[in-house]
C-alpha cells in the first residue's frame, strides 16, 4: 500500500502541484474553461495538497468564508479513499482554526461522498460550468 501524506500551505508554495491535479480533473476530463477554474481566490486561500509519495494525486482549498473548493483526485487514484483523507484533512484544519461550519458546491454524483462526511444538502440543485451541483454544509457542535 502506497504512503499518502498531505501538504497544506499558501498558493505561492502548493501552486505547481495543485494545477497539474486541476488542469488534469477540472479542465482536461471535465471540460471546464480555463477562465473559470482560475480566481483571485486561489492567492488567499489555504491549500491542500495529497502525494503518492513524491507525486502530487489530490488537492482542495479553503477559504477564508468556509468554503471548500477545488476538491480534485487524479483519476488513477480514485476509490483508495483519499478524497475521504482530504476531507478529513479539511475538516480537521477547520475545528483547529475554531471555524462554526464549511460549505460546499457538490457534484451531484458526490453528494453521498460528502454526506458520509457529514454535510447536509441545502437549497435546490443548480448548473456550475454546466455541471448539476447541489450546496452542501457542514456545522460543528459549539464548545
Amino acid at each position: 500500500m502506497s504512503q499518502f501524506s498531505i501538504c497544506t500551505g499558501r498558493w505561492d508554495e502548493l501552486q505547481n502541484d495543485a494545477k497539474l491535479i486541476r488542469e488534469q480533473v477540472f479542465i482536461q476530463e471535465q471540460q471546464i474553461a480555463v477562465a473559470d477554474e482560475w480566481d483571485a481566490e486561489d492567492a488567499i486561500s489555504v491549500h491542500f495538497v495529497v502525494y503518492d509519495q513524491d507525486q502530487p494525486i489530490a488537492t482542495a482549498r479553503l477559504l477564508k468564508n468556509n468554503s471548500v473548493g477545488r476538491v480534485a483526485v487524479l483519476k488513477s487514484h480514485r476509490g483508495l479513499g483519499i478524497g475521504k483523507l482530504l476531507m478529513q484533512q479539511i475538516i480537521q484544519q477547520a475545528k483547529h482554526q475554531q471555524r462554526e461550519f464549511l460549505k460546499l458546491s457538490s457534484q451531484v454524483h458526490a453528494i453521498q461522498f460528502y454526506a458520509g462526511l457529514g454535510f447536509n444538502v441545502e437549497g435546490e440543485q443548480y448548473l456550475d460550468c454546466g455541471i448539476p451541483h447541489v450546496d452542501m454544509r457542514l456545522l460543528f457542535a459549539s464548545a
